[in-house]
């Protein structure tokens, strides 16, 4: 039996060999998150030091008290960077100062304003020719390729970089190849929410020195468009009213980046995968809105590709009768959140009709909620629909069970999309 409390000094795993980044956990999670719910619902992971919170009522409970579970530990680094990697970055004038993510000052309301109203609904669905427009684009190769060869893979050249296209766009971006700034994003998350080895370390810096330089050459050179996400953030003032400072707006676009990049290629992968594994499914989407947005909305409870995020006491307090000290680092998981059978029937069945399916915690909920949901979620509904159309003919490939699985601590999607031609 598990104890009722479970105390910060208690070491013991009742999950037995429970690792957050081996294998077992990234290839499958859902047993272990089922565990984790049934067994140990706040349960102190020794390998992080991080408490693991699973069951979608006390998730829920966090993300809507920002003022007891603060969000100031969400884009630290979970692999400590040693100090040969820390003065690349320092050499590149790095920082991260509270923005949105980690933000629980003063400013953040503001500056969230600023995101939720450039990525607004009207604005997303103004933009969705162009999102159309770009889909196209980069199917008609993959078409072609694939009435070459039979065979081929979504991701690269279709899922990971429809919403760099997209970002790029929509924030007056010019200039720059499409392929670095992948690099650039999916290096950031590796490194901060990875395990890499220290020489992979040193890498990774480089290139999120490399990442961070030109985002603030790009935000103090002013050469964006007024319109733009980049121009809105030079004109943008604090609560004082002071101009936002050069320091918060690259860290505003750092964050956008990422999340409206590399996160949302995550999402049209897991989406493609799912839709071409479960039987009828490409072929009902191919048709009127509809069928592909409650897909991409069901793939989002299930399989997010934001798996969890983290949060710190503010103060000692109790959640689910586990005593929490001060100070204690907390991860939520959002993915288990969404196979909670309290909320969701039969968790494990992919059903695009149920009557609650908006009630997942895919994109959080309350103050910190996804200021860029409604964008991520059109993407992935145009691609998924796109794709059926253009190519109604594939199916998932032989050993697609077997593709390799990104595997960071809150990220985890598909590699690959591999596919072949009938």
């Amino acid at each position: 039996m598990i104890p009722p409390a479970l105390d910060v000094t208690d070491t013991r795993d009742p999950l037995g060999l429970l690792d957050l980044f081996g294998a077992p956990f990234v290839q499958d999670p859902y047993p272990w998150l089922d565990r984790l719910r049934s067994e140990s619902p706040v349960h102190h992971d020794p390998g992080t030091g991080l408490w693991l919170v699973s069951r979608y009522a006390d998730v829920r409970h966090v993300l809507m008290r920002p003022d007891l579970f603060l969000p100031d530990n969400a884009q630290d680094a979970i692999t400590p960077l040693p100090v040969p990697v820390l003065r690349i970055l320092v050499r590149a004038g790095f920082t991260l100062p509270p923005a949105l993510a980690n933000n629980g000052s003063p400013s953040h309301p503001g500056l969230r304003r600023l995101v939720t109203r450039f990525f607004n609904a009207h604005r997303v669905a103004t933009a969705v020719p162009m999102i159309e427009r770009i889909a196209d684009e980069l199917l008609q190769p993959v078409a072609t390729a694939l009435d070459a060869t039979d065979d081929g893979d979504l991701f690269p050249s279709f899922a990971q970089t429809l919403p760099c296209r997209v970002l790029m766009d929509l924030l007056g971006i010019r200039g720059i190849d499409p392929a670095t700034l992948i690099r650039w994003s999916d290096a950031s998350l590796e490194l901060f929410w990875g395990r890499p080895a220290l020489e992979r370390q040193r890498e990774l810096a480089g290139l999120v020195a490399d990442f961070h330089q030109w985002l603030t050459e790009t935000v103090r050179g002013g050469s964006a468009p007024a319109d733009s996400f980049i121009g809105a953030l030079s004109r943008h003032r604090l609560p004082d009213g002071r101009l936002l400072d050069v320091g918060t707006a690259v860290g505003m676009c750092f964050f956008v980046f990422i999340a409206g990049q590399s996160t949302t290629g995550q999402l049209i992968a897991t989406v493609l995968s799912r839709a071409l594994a479960e039987p009828g499914v490409w072929a009902r989407v191919a048709g009127e809105a509809g069928p592909a947005e409650a897909w991409v909305e069901e793939v989002l409870r299930r399989e997010p590709p934001v798996t969890s995020w983290r949060r710190i006491t503010a103060r000692a307090t109790e959640l689910s009768g586990v005593r929490l000290p001060a100070g204690a680092p907390l991860l939520l998981m959002l993915m288990g959140t969404g196979s909670d059978p309290e909320v969701f029937p039969a968790p494990e069945r992919m059903c695009p009709h149920r009557e609650n399916i908006r009630h997942h915690l895919a994109f959080g909920v309350g103050r910190h909620r996804c200021p860029g949901a409604s964008l991520a979620r059109t993407e992935a509904a145009v691609a998924l629909r796109a794709a059926a159309r253009r190519l109604p003919r594939i199916r998932q490939a032989a050993g697609s069970s077997e593709t390799p699985m990104l595997g960071l601590l809150s990220f985890r999607a598909p590699l690959r999309v591999p596919v072949e031609q009938r």
